[in-house]
């Protein structure tokens, strides 16, 4: 492939690397960009991204694993999107997504993000693990088939595997027992949302991830979606409908909301607490959805609320998106954007650090310990915080 061929060759040249991606709206600092403050180095910043492609598909430069590492370092964030000035913003990612694809295509990726693609096709999760474990997260508790109930709650991968979230999307499923919801699981029979796969530049797996899981959604009747992740509400919502899968879809922030605005909220003991929020970027910058975490938690009796500097569209993703969550091409480094986050936290004088995405509870709860941070601030996600609330152990 040449520039003529790339999608967006015509445009792609139109970065004449101001700067302006790097920034938060509030400029009050360059490194917002999670790889670069990574790695502080130009090529790893969007705008060094894009010369790189350009230079890549004009045959200025050769393919090399590091130039993939560059690439696939990118967490689709959107800061960048959401600063630059310039017309042609709206596909920032689309580009750099259609680059992933092209080497997706010439089998020249990171190895890291060959064996995430290549679980996933194979077992349906990144982690390789069997999908008989699926369901592993309910434990003993009782949670339902989905059989025609108002909501499906899908929890997705990293709820469904990984141990600490694996807590998230049990106390989860407790607390919309707790408020009568008529939910239903898919244990077992649930299939990644494809989310990450979309944002790797494999577009054929994420076709079959999608046109899978509308045929299983329509086949049960689906009809509105809980979703545990961001990254699932992001693919349900906003991806999905190209493939004909037009459901109701609703992060559980946002049910939790509602259910919490009717003060059904009655701890057997008050505790007094300050919670700092960080919010995901697929929540907040690719959704908009900044006020429904907030106001759970304003919600909770003895919870007090204090922002970080950083916060909203300005906040520093953790660092966990584009499958960075598993490949990890952004750790091993004080200057990790996971462990930036939780010093800015810490700063605060928040003694809980609230989430509401696996992926960052996960990324978020290992940086504490890496900064041996676990005596001063306790990560949790927000399903947990208002699940102790509701006596919920």
């Amino acid at each position: 492939m040449g520039l003529s061929d790339f999608k967006y060759g015509d445009i792609i040249h139109r970065c004449f690397r101001c700067g302006y991606c790097k920034f938060p709206a509030n400029w009050m600092d360059v490194n917002n960009c999670p790889a670069y403050a990574r790695y502080r180095m130009e090529t790893y910043s969007c705008g060094g991204r894009l010369w790189l492609t350009r230079a890549w598909l004009m045959n200025e430069i050769k393919w090399t694993d590091h130039l993939a590492h560059i690439l696939y370092s990118c967490t689709a964030c959107k800061n960048c999107e959401l600063k630059c000035p310039m017309g042609f913003n709206v596909d920032i990612l689309n580009m750099l997504r259609a680059a992933k694809g092209e080497m997706v295509e010439q089998g020249k990726i990171p190895v890291e993000a060959r064996d995430f693609l290549q679980n996933i096709q194979i077992h349906g999760n990144p982690y390789g693990k069997p999908a008989s474990r699926r369901g592993d997260w309910m434990g003993d508790t009782q949670m339902d088939k989905y059989e025609g109930q108002e909501y499906l709650y899908y929890v997705g991968c990293v709820g469904s595997y990984d141990t600490r979230a694996q807590e998230a999307a049990k106390k989860l499923g407790l607390l919309l027992k707790r408020f009568r919801v008529s939910f239903g699981v898919l244990g077992k029979d649930e299939k990644c949302d494809g989310n990450e796969v979309n944002n790797m530049g494999e577009e054929a797996l994420f076709e079959m991830l999608a046109q899978d899981n509308i045929a299983l959604f329509n086949r049960l009747g689906v009809k509105k979606i809980i979703t545990l992740s961001p990254h699932s509400y992001n693919a349900f919502k906003n991806n999905y409908p190209s493939y004909g899968g037009n459901f109701e879809v609703i992060h559980y922030t946002q049910l939790l909301q509602r259910l919490f605005e009717g003060g059904d909220l009655n701890p057997a003991e008050k505790t007094e607490f300050r919670v700092t929020y960080h919010d995901p970027c697929f929540l907040g910058r690719w959704n908009a959805e900044y006020e429904a975490p907030r106001k759970v938690i304003n919600s909770i009796p003895g919870a007090t609320l204090v922002e970080m500097e950083r916060n909203k569209e300005n906040s520093l993703c953790c660092g966990g998106g584009g499958g960075n969550f598993c490949m990890d091409l952004l750790g091993g480094s004080p200057d990790s954007p996971a462990r930036r986050r939780v010093r800015e936290a810490l700063e605060t004088g928040a003694d809980t650090l609230a989430v509401a995405c696996p992926k960052c509870l996960t990324i978020l709860e290992d940086a504490v310990k890496v900064e041996s941070l676990d005596d001063k601030l306790m990560v949790k996600d927000i399903a947990e915080i208002a699940g102790e609330a509701c006596g919920i152990v």
